[in-house]
């Protein structure tokens, strides 16, 4: 089944100018705001060009939200009625907006301040580099993975961790990449291991190799270079052929992870890690117990925001 996309990420659309782009926004608490959000991601029907974001108002106003969901029309009224039945009950009031004709994400991004997690340090071209950190660039147009969400940042924090706690990855994968950050950091910090990263969306191949140019991140199948696979979940030969992983990432979202995690659990190695984000911590108990049952246990456990980043061993005995 498909990954789908991960929370704050944006599809090919979003990546550039666009003449006809809309904004339908509804101020809610958080919880609504919350439950709006798992609903989106239940709704196996839901179009795959409508990006969905939930976020707080302002810092100093926690339980204060807004949820967000861009379209690259103009909205129907069937349309605002598919947004209301993600609210249970009620729906709040929408406001709809036809954003200008710009590259209206690059524009949002612009002043964003980089994100410092463990030994890593992300920011965008406008920014100085921090010479005390493992820098990487990530250009503001690729709104998913810079690391602001705190999904990816969790996530980059836990590798960290991981090779601090004493973590040999020797074949490592990350799949739903985006803009292939986590799987930069993962060469980073094991550098002698075998790379492999992945996405359903085929724009992704283009961002991640550019990425690699700027990042001075090696293409190729050997230890320390980093190979790109476009595959929906483990569907490809590719992904099977490179494996089994002893290192194996998965920033996507809640429903994915359960439905995934046969096919996950098969391609690790016994005694292997398993690093999880993209998952609220409301939906934690499910995913820890779909993974329970393919043999993992829980290593470690980081809390950012509303999203849990979980960190699992995978029994050598089962």
């Amino acid at each position: 089944m498909p990954t789908r996309s991960k929370p704050g990420s944006t599809s090919d659309w979003r990546m550039k100018p666009v003449a006809d782009a809309w904004k339908i926004l509804a101020e809610v608490s958080k919880p609504v705001a919350k439950a709006a959000l798992v609903a989106h991601e239940d709704a196996l029907d839901w179009p795959v060009e409508w990006v969905v974001t939930g976020m707080e108002v302002a810092d100093h106003l926690p339980d204060d939200w807004t949820v967000e969901v861009y379209l690259d029309r103009q909205p129907k009224s069937s349309d605002l009625q598919r947004v209301a039945a993600l609210f249970e009950g009620k729906p709040p009031a929408f406001v709809v907006e036809k954003l200008p004709d710009t590259d209206w994400v690059t524009e949002s991004q612009k002043g964003v301040d980089p994100i410092r997690a463990g030994r890593f340090h992300v920011r965008t071209p406008e920014h100085p580099a921090d010479p005390a950190m493992v820098d990487f660039i990530v250009p503001a147009s690729q709104a998913f993975g810079t690391g602001q969400h705190q999904t990816t940042a969790g996530c980059l924090a836990m590798l960290d961790l991981m090779k601090r706690e004493g973590v040999v990855a020797r074949n490592h994968a990350d799949i739903g990449t985006g803009t292939g950050l986590l799987a930069f950091a993962a060469i980073h910090l094991w550098p002698h291991a075998t790379a492999t990263a992945s996405d359903i969306d085929p724009v992704c191949a283009g961002v991640v190799r550019d990425n690699m140019a700027t990042n001075a991140v090696r293409q190729g199948h050997g230890p320390g270079e980093l190979t790109m696979v476009i595959a929906d979940g483990m569907d490809d030969p590719l992904l099977a052929l490179r494996g089994p992983y002893d290192l194996f990432i998965a920033n996507i979202l809640a429903g994915p992870l359960v439905e995934l995690a046969p096919s996950f659990a098969a391609a690790i190695t016994p005694g292997g890690n398993l690093l999880l984000a993209g998952l609220l911590e409301t939906q934690e108990a499910r995913v820890r117990r779909a993974y329970r049952a393919q043999g993992f246990r829980l290593a470690r456990r980081l809390v950012r925001g509303d999203w849990s980043i979980l960190w699992l061993r995978k029994s050598r005995v089962r």
